[in-house]
């Protein structure tokens, strides 16, 4: 259903927003099993929505495969093995073939291609956020506050760049794939990403531990870029299956995937950012010891 009853449709946005919002972030904080629990049960959702959307372009993802391999993720990033992960996708892809050996089902390099693009998008790409949280060194006791931070920008992302490209968008972002984005909105997300971010910097600094003004601008920057860009990208899926929507279970919000398509890119590119410049120096030692 669009809209709750008694309600119109920015108030359902907001109600289902605040209510999302609120498991969310209690999760987070509460991390372990609540956490996993959380991503899997929206992973999952939004696998069985990617599969319906390349249903419509007469694509035929397997979803069991699907799951089985985010389930396979799952339990090696909960445990932190993350040395079996390459071991786990390059059985997953050897999976995702032999099910369109044996179903038997046309266009067979399409769906094979689209069961493993399912898993690594749907799945393995947000289940970073399980190895983000429990990140750890001498100077950061765990990675929540930057869990926060990342939230924080994304929907700060999320209200910059309708209230700026509302009322000053002119040109168009990317007019083939998302019509209504304007530069404007998209240079409005950014700023607001960037004040949100420093705000929860700031409030990490004074109550927590150390962080530079610099790290939390640079946060602000990445989420805000790999959030309107992963926005992009769900957005090119869906006009080219010639869907709407993903689905319709979040009123207001459409489904799983019109939710978290913004945090889908942004999650490991905020885990890596985090675990190789924020964390520890790897990059910047490497870097050194080359020159």
């Amino acid at each position: 259903m669009d809209e709750v009853k008694g309600l119109n449709k920015n108030a359902t946005k907001m109600l289902t927003g605040a209510i999302m919002g609120t498991i969310a972030m209690g999760c987070i904080v509460l991390g372990g099993i609540p956490l996993l629990l959380m991503i899997f049960c929206m992973i999952s959702f939004a696998s069985k929505e990617y599969v319906k959307i390349l249903e419509h372009k007469g694509f035929y993802p397997s979803l069991k495969i699907i799951i089985a391999s985010e389930i396979i993720l799952a339990a090696i990033m909960y445990f932190k093995r993350v040395e079996y992960v390459a071991a786990a996708l390059t059985f997953c892809t050897f999976a995702s073939f032999l099910w369109v050996l044996f179903r038997g089902r046309q266009p067979y390099i399409a769906n094979v291609a689209t069961t493993i693009l399912g898993f690594v998008y749907c799945g393995y790409f947000s289940l970073h956020l399980l190895l983000l949280r429990d990140l750890s060194s001498v100077n950061y006791n765990d990675g929540l506050g930057f869990v926060v931070m990342m939230f924080t920008a994304v929907l700060s992302t999320d209200v910059g760049c309708y209230y700026a490209g509302t009322h000053l968008g002119k040109h168009k972002l990317a007019p083939v794939i998302s019509p209504n984005k304007t530069i404007e909105g998209s240079i409005g997300g950014m700023i607001s990403a960037v004040i949100g971010t420093v705000i929860i910097g700031l409030f990490i600094n004074y109550f927590f531990t150390p962080l530079p003004w610099y790290v939390s601008v640079s946060v602000g920057l990445i989420c805000t870029i790999f959030a309107q860009i992963g926005d992009l990208c769900e957005s090119l899926i869906k006009r080219d299956a010639g869907v709407k929507d993903s689905g319709h279970s979040l009123p207001g919000h459409g489904g799983f995937l019109d939710r978290s398509d913004s945090f889908i890119l942004t999650i490991p590119v905020m885990y890596f950012f985090c675990k190789y410049f924020v964390f520890s120096n790897d990059v910047i030692n490497y870097i050194k010891g080359l020159l």
